[in-house]
């Protein structure tokens, strides 16, 4: 593969006193190429362990990133539209988790979706933490400014680089500051169906994963310092054409769990693509009912009633877990070269003034992660993954709790399965803005290489 060098990630060091750990069974990753098709850069993975020993040390902060004058906001690619007002302030989360020699960052951002070519400035920025152990994950609001600076088809863009750069700063600024605060801390997580009018399947009601993951990280000292919930939903209530800039329903939502529980609450999104969205039908006006679609509401009350509503879930779950003792840390990173077949894809990878790192033969490289901590497993996705991939994934993950980060290190589009690609008129859009047919085969098989040669967490035997 011809590379073109001056688009080519540059390397982030951590100064965490240890070079990464590298052994047989994590892979070299030494140009081979996967049953899918996918081709592996010839970089090794990167590993960060810890053992049994040492403390759990915790912390969390946030920033404030909405834009002084307001901005346009953005739905996707497409035209930006103005906004008059705002609901609520769109924020950047930050937790520090460090075990041992092991150290990251979890973060969240109220935005569509932010690029790695903006994740890796915000990890130049934060020295103690090494950059592949930053996952850097969007809430997905469909009310906030672009951050990806999509081509306008005149020669000009949507963004607003100044904005974007400011939110690069205040990013590491969130993550710098929940390292100083981290103190000694303990964990639980629990997993149940979220219940309640919270999310649908726009495409097919009923095909959604409702399930909901919660860690909570408290300091010994008895308060809380977060609580991370994971669960799909596109957080559109307001949508991007009513003039309102807004975290959407995700705002409600953390707002209530930091009142009850206290500390921070973060959302990382999870594997909402086509379509699974706010459920702010309104059951009694069908639309088409042929087709089973509903006139749905747009308001503030709505963000309010299903971010509560996800709020007072996440709470009920992890109220019934276990307090987990001296819980393992664990996180691997390892990049995946994915081809470009969409057009529209690739005019926003060479024409966006943000400079997407790529291959003269149409090609990019995304990384992803898994994590241990404590009984979780984590892994992540730089998209938006149809709901049968990700409870695919959790089905063979290794956790008692099993966690899918969306839209995390990156957000190239939507994820689907070659047998989905293309496969209706509903799912048009859909392939349009995926990277290409096998991209789900690609990074499923990375996703399971992780999985299989990776150690287990907590409470798991081989």
């Amino acid at each position: 593969m011809k590379i073109d060098e001056s688009n080519q990630p540059e390397a982030i060091a951590g100064n965490t006193g240890k070079s990464p750990i590298s052994r047989r069974g994590f892979m070299k990753t030494m140009g081979t190429i996967t049953a899918a098709g996918a081709v592996i850069t010839a970089v090794e993975d990167t590993v960060y362990a810890a053992g049994a020993e040492g403390t759990l040390t915790v912390g969390a902060a946030k920033r404030i990133i909405t834009p002084d004058p307001l901005l346009p906001v953005s739905g996707g690619m497409g035209p930006t539209h103005p906004t008059s007002s705002k609901q609520g302030d769109i924020t950047a989360r930050a937790i520090f988790v460090k075990k041992g020699d092991t150290s990251l960052a979890i973060v969240a951002l109220d935005l569509l979706g932010f690029p790695s070519v903006l994740g890796d400035r915000v990890r130049a920025k934060v020295s103690r933490i090494p950059g592949t152990n930053i996952l850097i994950g969007s809430t997905h609001t469909h009310s906030a400014p672009d951050c990806y600076a999509f081509p306008d088809g005149q020669g000009g863009h949507t963004g607003d680089l100044k904005y974007m750069d400011h939110v690069v700063n205040l990013a590491a600024g969130a993550i710098n500051e929940a390292i100083d605060k981290a103190v000694p801390a303990k964990l639980r997580a629990g997993t149940d169906v979220a219940k309640g009018k919270i999310s649908y399947n726009y495409y097919a009601p009923d095909l959604c994963d409702h399930r909901m993951g919660v860690i909570q990280f408290q300091a010994v000292s008895g308060s809380t310092i977060a609580t991370l919930i994971n669960y799909a939903i596109h957080p559109e209530v307001l949508g991007n054409d009513i003039g309102i800039l807004s975290p959407d329903l995700i705002g409600p939502l953390n707002d209530a769990v930091e009142a009850s529980a206290g500390g921070l609450s973060l959302f990382m999104n999870s594997a909402q693509g086509g379509m699974v969205t706010a459920d702010n039908r309104y059951l009694d006006r069908p639309k088409d009912a042929l087709r089973g679609y509903w006139e749905d509401e747009r308001s503030w009350a709505e963000c309010l009633r299903i971010g509560h509503t996800m709020a007072s879930e996440a709470l009920r779950i992890i109220g019934k877990a276990d307090w987990q003792s001296d819980p393992t840390l664990y996180c691997r990173s390892t990049p995946v070269t994915i081809p470009i077949e969409s057009p529209d894809l690739w005019a926003v990878v060479t024409m966006s003034p943000l400079k997407y790192k790529h291959s003269t033969d149409r090609k990019i490289t995304v990384r992803v992660n898994l994590l241990n901590i404590g009984n979780c497993q984590i892994v992540t996705c730089p998209g938006e993954a149809l709901p049968n991939i990700g409870s695919y994934v959790k089905r063979k993950m290794k956790g008692q709790n099993n966690l899918f980060f969306g839209l995390t290190n990156d957000a190239f589009g939507y994820i689907l399965t070659r047998v989905d690609w293309n496969a209706f008129p509903r799912y048009e859009y859909c392939s349009r803005v995926c990277m290409g047919e096998n991209t789900a085969e690609i990074l499923i098989d990375k996703w399971l290489s992780l999985i299989n040669t990776s150690p287990l967490p907590d409470g798991k035997k081989a």
